[in-house]
């Protein structure tokens, strides 16, 4: 039995088959459960899609599903990955995410092309075939080189062929990140800097705060404890909300394992009123 007084914790960040995560979404939030979860946040690369099956699963497990996505932007030249958490009207955000998805499509086709040029027969149905109904991103060509025997294990995909500035990397369209801030907060959500590493600066804070940026993402399986402490610190310096999650894509090793962040649920708490004091505001303006 659970013990009422033990601390709550939460997971901020979760991919399931909606994009390019290995489990469907009603798997993951069992997973949760079993974990002992208080809520997850389903953010799947591009697509809210996985969200439905995972809130009907979470309702019969007792598991709170925050509804959230992943979007790859830019911001002053470099890459940056932005959570929306807490889409109140996520269907503002269909079209939008559609023609995201479909650039995806066209990157992979453009990785094909280079791994083919370079003696790779991997094929575009066998990427897609990977990908089944989930938004297509370079895991999905991953597998499929694993599964050609192109590749003797996944991450050696990324290793060799994949990651930044290996051959046969291709970037992503640009998508500026004040652009999707905004996507976010026309879906009444909250915008959150995903796994931002060193890169979070005081300065850098600053300037994406006036953009729009309402958190940071402090707990990920990437930050070192040192690193942890000087983003808590520079997001409080700033004004911006903590955030955390395991990045989990469903492995069974690793250590990106579901809730192995041990995100406060107090952060979540806070999310929660500083929606409610927003949206507060906005009835008091219009009455």
């Amino acid at each position: 039995m659970t013990d009422a007084n033990a601390p709550r914790f939460v997971d901020l960040q979760v991919h399931t088959t909606a994009s390019d995560g290995a489990l469907a979404p009603a798997v993951v939030v069992e997973a949760a459960h079993a974990a002992d979860l208080h809520a997850i946040a389903i953010t799947d690369h591009d697509t809210i899609d996985g969200v439905a099956e995972a809130e009907e699963a979470g309702a019969r497990l007792g598991v709170r599903i925050v509804c959230g996505v992943e979007l790859s932007t830019w911001f002053e030249g470099e890459e940056l990955h932005l959570l929306g958490l807490h889409l109140a009207r996520p269907e503002t955000m269909r079209s939008a995410l559609a023609a995201l998805r479909d650039a995806r499509i066209t990157r992979a086709q453009r990785i094909v092309d280079i791994l083919n040029a370079r003696g790779v027969p991997v094929t575009m149905d066998a990427v897609l075939r990977e990908a089944g109904d989930g938004a297509v991103g370079r895991p999905h060509i991953a597998r499929a080189m694993v599964a050609g025997g192109w590749v003797a294990e996944f991450r050696d995909a990324f290793d060799v062929w994949l990651g930044f500035g290996r051959p046969a990397y291709a970037p992503k369209d640009r998508f500026e990140v004040a652009d999707a801030i905004r996507l976010v907060h026309d879906a009444g959500g909250l915008a959150i800097w995903a796994h931002p590493g060193d890169l979070a600066t005081v300065a850098r804070l600053t300037r994406l705060h006036a953009a729009g940026l309402d958190g940071v993402e402090v707990l990920h399986p990437s930050h070192p404890p040192y690193l942890v402490e000087r983003l808590v610190g520079n997001a409080a310096q700033v004004g911006l909300l903590l955030s955390g999650g395991s990045d989990w894509h469903g492995n069974t090793d690793g250590h990106r394992r579901l809730g192995g962040q041990l995100v406060p649920k107090v952060w979540l708490d806070a999310q929660d009123a500083r929606l409610a004091t927003a949206a507060s505001a906005a009835s008091t303006s219009h009455s």
